[in-house]
């Protein structure tokens, strides 16, 4: 008989319905969207327009969606999105890319227009959970009809600007809770057995297998190498199971796996990964090297 590892179904087979309502069951909110995304989001409507693209209603609540504009958008000029917080447990993606805005969007007024969505999962940040709350990854979930109700509304927002973005960089975690909690609860949930892996320590990035940018990777590396550490290959080249194509890139079919990097259609995208757990790491550097990432992919694509 095959042992439980994730408590919470039966080994080899698929939760049901039972299931997914006692892992719900299991999720408390730990911290606040409003407090600590809203409010910042607030602080900036000076300075940017700030735009509602929906709202999710959840029993447990309803949370807006909100997006940051560059003020005096220019059509004449291509744009660049931001995203963080497609899993809401990974914090310095929503925090850094907050911070870029606060810091360093005005520096690239007139030369682009900056469209920021940095918490796409609200109810995911609460209960810092990868997941949203009918148990789906909402960063498996871009695709056509999609199931997860914010990565639909993130794909509507996009919309109307396919062909005109020239980057799209999305701001994410590797945590050991990747280990720990949410890749065991995958497998049960898929009815898998569980296959253990090994978390990376340092950043890397993941570039898409369909439109590989390797020199717009490597600035970005080089951007962020003078904040954190690069996460070095495992001992059989790869990291996350993947193989590494240059210093700290892997690559994955983006939209075939219905990844948020993959719904712009842009000339330059990437998804970054931070190890916060690192002892050689602290949650300040995590963040300060989303807004290096950020940065530095903006100067690549505005010079090429």
């Amino acid at each position: 008989m095959t042992a439980a590892f994730y408590p919470i179904g039966t080994p080899g087979q698929p939760w049901g319905a039972p299931e997914r309502a006692q892992w719900l069951a299991r999720q408390a909110v730990q911290r606040s969207y409003a407090g600590e995304v809203l409010g910042k989001i607030d602080a900036l409507r000076g300075r940017f327009d700030v735009a509602a693209y929906g709202e999710l209603e959840y029993p447990q609540g309803r949370y807006p969606l909100l997006a940051i504009r560059s003020r005096g958008w220019d059509d004449a000029l291509p744009v660049a999105l931001v995203t963080g917080g497609v899993h809401g447990y990974e914090t310095s993606g929503v925090q850094g890319a907050l911070a870029f805005v606060d810091r360093h969007a005005d520096d690239y007024a007139g030369r682009c227009n900056l469209l920021v969505a940095p918490c796409v999962s609200p109810w995911g940040y609460e209960r810092i959970q990868r997941w949203n709350a009918l148990a789906l990854d909402p960063n498996r979930n871009f695709v056509p009809a999609s199931p997860a109700p914010e990565s639909a509304a993130l794909m509507a927002l996009v919309a109307p600007l396919r062909g005109r973005f020239l980057m799209h960089i999305d701001l994410h975690e590797t945590t050991d809770t990747d280990e720990s909690e949410f890749r065991p609860a995958l497998a049960a949930r898929d009815g898998k057995p569980f296959e253990p892996g090994e978390i990376p320590d340092g950043f890397y990035l993941v570039d898409d297998t369909e439109n590989r940018q390797p020199a717009f990777q490597q600035a970005v590396i080089a951007a962020v190498a003078g904040v954190t550490h690069i996460a070095p290959p495992d001992a059989q080249g790869r990291i996350i199971g993947s193989p590494v194509v240059a210093h700290g890139v892997i690559e994955y079919p983006l939209q075939a796996l219905g990844l948020c990097a993959g719904i712009t259609g842009a000339r330059f995208t990437t998804t970054t990964e931070v190890y916060p757990d690192s002892p050689r790491a602290t949650p300040a550097q995590c963040d300060a090297a989303q807004v290096a990432a950020v940065r530095g992919g903006l100067d690549f694509a505005l010079a090429a």
